[in-house]
């Protein structure tokens, strides 16, 4: 693109990137040429863990928060995750980072299965077909 004279504003509307950014990147292509501008691979921090601990950790998963001294209900959540990662590999994550991690494995959040024994149904339809609509407009 470069080498075609393509202006910034043209490069960045077919990448779908910011002029700031194509003016960079062809700064780095005339100081440097072609190799400066390959990727230098994915962004922010490494893993703390390895590949091996990552496995044990999955596998920890699958046992169930039971095993672990969590007896309350059967559910992981991301503080218990964070306390268990701590726990078994002396490795401090924030539960955003725990968030993070639990996808890099292959977990995913997951909604609750059954709805509150108190809910009233006729209730809610009546609140929807009413206060619902004239609050919407």
């Amino acid at each position: 693109m470069f080498a075609h004279d393509m202006t910034a504003g043209q490069v960045a509307g077919l990448l779908r990137v910011s002029a700031k950014s194509v003016y960079q990147w062809r700064r780095a292509w005339r100081a440097d040429g072609k190799e400066a501008l390959a990727s230098k691979g994915p962004g922010g921090n490494a893993c703390r863990l390895d590949e091996d601990q990552l496995a044990r950790l999955g596998a920890a998963l699958d046992a169930g928060p039971a095993v672990y001294g969590w007896d309350t209900d059967q559910h992981w959540t991301l503080a218990r995750v964070a306390a268990l990662i701590t726990r078994l590999f002396g490795v401090s994550y924030t539960p955003r980072g725990t968030s993070y991690l639990l996808h890099r494995l292959g977990f995913t959040p997951q909604v609750a299965a059954h709805r509150a024994a108190e809910r009233k149904e006729a209730a809610i339809t009546a609140w929807r077909e009413q206060t619902w609509v004239k609050a919407r407009g």
